[in-house]
């Protein structure tokens, strides 16, 4: 059995991250969720990373969940360029 295709609209994964413990997601949504979050991070000043394969993976983990090991370097890349792009990594 196929999965349903899924609704219209970006897809974001917010990713909470409290050293040294793994990355958690923190909220996820398409659509008008998605966007509202894409809103909020804008809002707040937070770097956004486009990357549609890494949101898509990210999504199918449960909110407050660690993310899985086979991502780790992904995300890493992700933290490195939010940290690049707010100046605390040169």
């Amino acid at each position: 059995m196929s999965e349903p295709p899924a609704p219209p609209g970006p897809l974001a994964v917010a990713l909470r991250y409290d050293a040294p413990g793994p990355p958690l997601v923190s909220a996820k949504g398409r659509g008008e969720i998605g966007q509202a979050i894409v809103d909020a991070a804008r809002a707040h000043g937070v770097p956004i990373e486009r990357n549609p394969a890494l949101a898509e993976a990210l999504a199918k983990v449960e909110l407050d969940d660690t993310i899985p090991e086979g991502l780790f370097r992904a995300v890493a890349e992700v933290l490195a360029f939010i940290l690049r792009t707010s100046g605390k990594l040169r």
